[in-house]
Formats: C-alpha cells, structure tokens, sequence
C-alpha cells in the first residue's frame, strides 16, 4: 500500500491548486487526479447529484487505481458528500476541503473577513457549522459567486479562452464591490477567503482588483500537511527518492475537455500534455 497512489479529484481543473499543494508536501508520492469537467461546476449542481458523483468517482479510484488515501479537492463535494463516503469506505484515508475561516482569523487585524464561495458550499450544513463555531470572532460577509467557477474552467479553453477571462474579471469586480469596502482601515475587509479551489487560479486578478493590504487565504496548504499528517501516522507515507520528472508520479484524467486540462496542467503544473488522459465517461 506505501508504493499506491493518492486519489485527488474536483469538479474540474480547480483542485489542481491543491494537487500543486500536494506535491511540493509530499514529493515521494503518486497521485492520480480526476478532473470531474463533464460535469462541471459542482457549486451550483443539487447535493444529491454531488453525493452520487462523489461516490462513483471514489469507487473508480479504489477499484482502478488501488488508491491509499483520497483528497477530496473540492469545497462544494467535502461539504455534502465526505461524511457518506467516510461511512461507505472506512478504512481509506479521506481528507476533504473546507474554506480557511480559522487561518483567515489568526491574520487578520480588522476582524472583518469576507467569503467568497459557491452557492452549493455556503448554503451547505457543513460550512455554517464551521460558521457556527466561530460566532463572535470575526465578521464575516460571506458572497456566493455563481458562474465564476465555470468561468476559471472555461478560460483554459482554446475557443472560450479570452471569453472567459473577461467573465473572470467581470464576476470579480460585480461580487466583490456587493461584499462592500476591502481595505485595512477600522470595520473595512483585510483578509479574504477563496472558498473554492477554482478561485485559487484568479488569486492575481483579484490581488490586483483589492490591493496589496489585503490578504488572500486558501486551503491548499493546510491540507497538504494534514494528509501528510495521517500518511505517517497509518505508515504509509511513501519516503524514497522522488521521481525526477513530474510527469512520472502525475497522473491526470477529465472526462470533459482534455485540452483544457492540458492547458491548466501545464500552465499552473509545468506538466507536459502526455500527463493528462481522457478518462472512462461510464464513470
């Protein structure tokens, strides 16, 4: 089981933030990545739909690929299917996403912290627990943000490409001038959450839209360190010598637009397109 891969999947080329992540936590280890695009975004799909495809795509990875640990790579599939699949697989080690609240309150010195997320994410049980919990400690305005996750997904395209960056900085500007003022004065937003992992990949845009005081927190590294955290603790944590080509321990799959994947892997992965494959549409 040390020499098996790590699972890693999202609605689509979003939770390659994370797989980026990953890799630099863990550089021993193999990882097979499932870009979920045909069915892509999830944030705006029915937790039912989610739920189910959730679980087909861990059964293909256990059943294919003989994974040893799955990280769940997508804020909107951790809130509404991670404790199904905990119940269904107990003995695989499953770590989900969540949006960095607790990390955005050791940094910020406002208090006042903003969201940004999926509909699907911020309306979930999950996260308003989460909420819950941290009543009192901060301000938080949180702003669904529908159509930015396709949008990010249809801007690696070859033909939706400059289509879709216009969108990206259309939607960053209308969502995030409703969440009201970002600034490091008294009662303004200092710190902002991107909870979704698409959102990682317009982090430059919106540095540029907000400014330099305010900061940006993700969830990629956080959960690096915990699934590394549990490799060691079940001993399975693979410690030889990391391959020299990433293409060797990166295996990518979408059963949507490949060339998009392609494009995302090696414009954020430097992976070459030989890294990415079409993946099995029974799934």
């Amino acid at each position: 089981m040390i020499e098996s891969p790590i699972g890693v999947f999202d609605s689509g080329i979003g939770g390659l933030s994370v797989l980026q992540s990953l890799q630099a936590a863990l550089p021993a280890e193999h990882f097979v990545y499932w870009a979920d695009s045909g069915h892509a975004p999830y944030g705006e799909k029915t937790d039912l739909f989610v739920r189910q495809r959730s679980l087909a795509i861990t059964d293909h990875l256990i059943r294919q690929h003989h994974i040893k640990a799955l990280v769940v790579a997508c804020n909107t599939a951790t809130a509404v299917a991670i404790h199904e699949l905990r119940a269904q697989h107990p003995q695989l080690i499953l770590i989900g996403v969540e949006p960095a609240l607790k990390p955005a309150l050791q940094i910020s010195q406002t208090g006042h912290i903003g969201v940004m997320g999926t509909r699907g994410t911020l309306s979930s049980e999950k996260f308003q627990r989460l909420l819950g919990h941290l009543h009192g400690q901060a301000q938080f305005t949180l702003q669904a943000c529908d159509g930015l996750a396709l949008a990010i997904e249809q801007s690696t395209s070859l033909t939706e490409g400059g289509q879709a960056t216009e969108s990206i900085a259309q939607l960053l500007q209308q969502y995030t001038r409703l969440m009201g003022e970002f600034g490091s004065c008294s009662g303004q937003m200092d710190t902002l959450v991107l909870g979704c992992t698409h959102y990682v990949f317009a982090q430059d845009a919106l540095s540029a839209l907000l400014g330099p005081q305010v900061k940006l927190v993700s969830t990629g590294e956080p959960v690096a360190r915990q699934t590394r955290r549990l490799l060691e603790s079940a001993r399975l944590l693979r410690t030889g010598p990391a391959p020299h080509a990433l293409s060797a321990r990166l295996c990518l799959m979408s059963n949507g637009d490949v060339a998009g994947l392609q494009a995302a892997a090696q414009r954020w992965l430097q992976l070459p397109h030989s890294a990415c494959h079409r993946a099995d549409m029974q799934v």
